[in-house]
């Protein structure tokens, strides 16, 4: 049993501590992941403690997780490790069964699970915690483990300083689909003999000898039988099979006439910059004079510039005149925005629908930063 528990522990620690870090290094992925909850069950009040509660979560996660990885104070964690996997194991049932989202954000953008296949590895992972628990008297060490509890303490201050880093930055690993390297037209291609979306449709049909009012699906619907019955109503057909989606979706750059240009620039051979800040209210304007400058080496070079926005072409207007904006805004999904770049604004650099760099808007590059990254990327033929 001592071998079995001391498996149980480290797996159940491993877990944690994995759960809480690709949480820690996207902190707004999060934040974001929050808000899409309060929305979905109406606690739109409630989006202001988003990001407090998506840090929270994972320095919470990662703590019980390295210290039963490392078997320190395994009386108190190991309690809260039953705490937040009984707790969690309800939540996800909820989830499963109201699929308010269709992602949990157990594991952040790293693995992506269903809600039903969340509730079942919570499941499991309850037990462990449970044996844990139980026998924590029993397999505890004997003498107060002080170089684990140091490692420990030298852990979390590390993973502190990944947080603030990809706080202040970027995260330091990328797990979107739009990350460095990756083509966009290639994230954007469905596979011809990719699953479709399969859906259900319900009918309502009256019986017109008796007046009964019947519900059919579409494989027993009485369409043919005009004579015994006609059609009353039809409820909004209901997804039963989620098909292929491709990696990158809902991508446009629309003009303030409707029109999709985003071919123009991602078919583009010549470097495009996309300064993208998904909320121009709330976008931080302190380095907006190193963008208009860029932007204007960019004009001068033969390179594109724009500005890709969620914010309605009023705003965009008004935003235009008031930080004396050099380039072209366009409007686009905020939540591809989002996923762009977890950074209000940010920059991106692409070239023939490659995304060649990103930056927060804490790391703007001056001209002459960028112009070595322009000699890097010849020198690699890029």
């Amino acid at each position: 049993m001592k071998i079995f528990w001391h498996i149980a522990r480290i797996l159940l620690g491993l877990v944690f501590i994995f759960s809480g870090f690709v949480k820690g290094i996207d902190p707004w992925g999060m934040a974001y992941k929050f808000t899409d909850y309060f929305n979905a069950w109406g606690m739109e009040s409630m989006t202001s403690l988003a990001f407090p509660l998506g840090v929270l979560l994972s320095a919470v996660e990662f703590i019980i997780g390295v210290a039963l990885v490392l078997n320190v104070f395994i009386s108190l964690f190991s309690l809260l490790s039953l705490v937040t996997m009984g707790f969690f194991t309800v939540l996800t049932l909820i989830v499963a069964i109201q699929n308010p989202v269709t992602d949990c954000g157990c594991f952040g953008d790293a693995l992506i699970l269903t809600n039903w296949e969340t509730f079942s590895k919570n499941i499991f992972f309850l037990a462990l915690a449970v044996v844990v628990f139980v026998y924590r008297k029993k397999f505890k060490p004997a003498h107060f483990p002080l170089i684990a509890t140091i490692m420990a303490g030298a852990t979390v201050l590390v993973f502190a300083y990944l947080v603030d880093y990809s706080y202040n930055h970027l995260p330091i690993i990328d797990f979107r689909p739009y990350k460095t390297g990756v083509n966009i037209p290639e994230g954007m291609k469905v596979p011809d003999d990719a699953p479709k979306d399969v859906y259900e449709n319900t009918f309502h049909y009256k019986n017109k000898n008796t007046g009964e009012i019947k519900q059919f699906n579409q494989e027993n619907y009485p369409w043919q039988d005009t004579l015994n019955w006609e059609f009353e109503s039809m409820e909004d057909p209901v997804l039963v099979q989620k098909g292929y989606e491709a990696p990158i979706h809902n991508f446009f750059i629309e003009t303030p006439d409707g029109e999709d240009i985003k071919d123009f620039f991602l078919y583009d051979e010549n470097y495009t910059f996309f300064y993208i800040a998904h909320n121009l209210e709330k976008s931080d304007l302190s380095n907006m004079p190193a963008i208009n400058e860029l932007a204007q080496f960019a004009e001068e070079n033969g390179m594109n510039f724009i500005g890709l926005t969620s914010s309605m072409f009023d705003e965009i207007d008004e935003f235009r005149d008031e930080n004396d904006i050099r380039f072209e805004l366009f409007n686009a999904d905020e939540i591809t925005l989002k996923t762009m770049i977890r950074s209000n604004p940010g920059l991106i650099l692409i070239k023939n629908g490659t995304i060649m760099e990103k930056w927060h808007y804490n790391d703007i590059p001056t001209i002459e930063e960028f112009e070595m990254q322009l000699a890097y990327f010849k020198q690699l033929g890029k």
